[in-house]
């Protein structure tokens, strides 16, 4: 999964309850599963309903528009091993092992699968999400024979014999080197321009997938920033978060950091208590059919400093200027300029000294995905990519500021999928 124990929410999330107040400074065990929840996470519904799968119709759709940027790019054709990529083009959930089991799309004409001889009919079954399953050809291998002579082979009873190959990026490097030396009539290139280039610009279904998760993040938020208190242990709020993707339906996690933990932007590891008057900051998503979010919010039980105010305002700034760089046409990097040059500007520079990662990363079906928006990055954005923007103040030995909403570009700028953290002190205010 993703980044900080996102596999772990999904275990949490299945039954824990949390007791009124959480008393305990602790994970809730299954002594607590009896007791009530927080009114404010009680009161949350279950929203799966609202969630509309991706149509085999679209997966075709994608794998047209995968042959076109083939065409495009002069390559022949493009091999997805296991992983999130071959979920988007076949619908198929598949890991990766020391046995290749590949989908490959020729730049013209039908795709093919090569799976291990065992594994074709479990490959089958599950053929109905795949574009053309009915008729897809399988290419099996047995344990003693290899399988990467049998890409060859499907590519030139495709029609192709010689070529450029492109090979999606999460695919395992001994596949990879293994079919360079079963095909010699190859070159092996890097099949991102393809792969990335149709994952970058989001179709309407794949949008509203986006902001449900969103709008779940922002709602399981605001139920449990309600149910938190000082005093309470940030592992605990972080339960109060996987609570609450319980009730609304979806796997999802928080991360909660507080005090001078808050200035590490990936958090500690060091157990931690949140304390009135401090910085806590909270981050991460869930996922809705296969698509993420990925929100921050910083606050304070209390009264802030004017110090930890001055910041939050600098941020809150700097991340508008980001929404409003983040229009088609525009560099990538120019986003991330607009956001640095505020925080620079206030005094926070220069540079990455207090703002010390990339404005924001590409979202959809992985929570970091192309393209970034980063310094050096000239990519063209274009409309209906998705991206975070996030950005923060980061002051060691003192506190953290991040916050972050998901977006997407359009002509006039980037278009939240939820509302802008009002202060400190009302972070879920509209």
């Amino acid at each position: 999964m993703q980044r900080r124990r996102f596999l772990q929410s999904s275990l949490i999330a299945t039954g824990a309850m949390v007791s009124d107040g959480l008393q305990a400074q602790r994970v809730p065990d299954h002594a607590d599963a009896n007791r009530a929840l927080p009114p404010s996470i009680a009161a949350l519904k279950n929203r799966k309903s609202e969630a509309v799968p991706i149509s085999n119709d679209e997966r075709a759709r994608r794998v047209q528009r995968a042959q076109e940027l083939l065409q495009q790019q002069k390559m022949g054709a493009l091999l997805l091993a296991g992983g999130t990529s071959l979920v988007y083009f076949t619908g198929l959930r598949w890991g990766n092992s020391e046995r290749m089991m590949a989908y490959v799309i020729p730049a013209r004409g039908a795709a093919f699968i090569v799976c291990p001889f065992f594994e074709e009919a479990r490959v089958r079954e599950r053929l109905s999400t795949v574009p053309g399953g009915d008729t897809i050809r399988v290419y099996t291998w047995l344990e003693n024979e290899s399988p990467y002579k049998l890409v060859s082979k499907g590519l030139m009873d495709a029609g192709l014999r010689t070529g450029s190959l492109g090979i999606e990026e999460k695919t395992p490097f001994v596949f990879a080197d293994g079919i360079a030396k079963a095909c010699p009539g190859w070159h092996i290139v890097d099949g991102t321009p393809v792969s990335a280039g149709c994952r970058m610009i989001k179709s309407p279904a794949e949008l509203a997938l986006m902001r449900l998760a969103n709008q779940v993040t922002f709602e399981v938020y605001e139920a449990a920033w309600k149910a938190g208190h000082p005093g309470m242990a940030t592992s605990d709020f972080s339960a109060l978060v996987a609570a609450a993707y319980s009730r609304v339906g979806f796997p999802g996690f928080a991360s909660c950091e507080t005090g001078i933990y808050s200035a590490l932007p990936h958090g500690s590891v060091t157990p931690q208590v949140i304390r009135e008057n401090d910085i806590v900051l909270i981050d991460d998503g869930c996922t809705v059919e296969g698509y993420y979010s990925d929100i921050s919010r910083t606050f304070v039980y209390g009264t802030p400093t004017d110090k930890m105010q001055r910041v939050f305002e600098v941020v809150r700034k700097a991340q508008t200027a980001a929404r409003e760089a983040a229009k088609s046409g525009n560099e990538c990097q120019s986003v991330d300029a607009a956001a640095r040059k505020v925080i620079t500007d206030a005094g926070f520079g220069p540079d990455y000294k207090t703002f010390t990662h990339r404005l924001g990363h590409g979202i959809g079906m992985d929570m970091h995905e192309w393209t970034y928006l980063v310094r050096g990055n000239a990519t063209p954005m274009q409309a209906n990519m998705t991206f975070s923007d996030e950005p923060g103040i980061y002051l060691s030995g003192e506190f953290g500021v991040r916050l972050e909403d998901d977006m997407v570009v359009t002509p006039n700028g980037g278009e939240w999928f939820t509302p802008q953290s009002h202060s400190l002190t009302e972070p879920f205010a509209v």
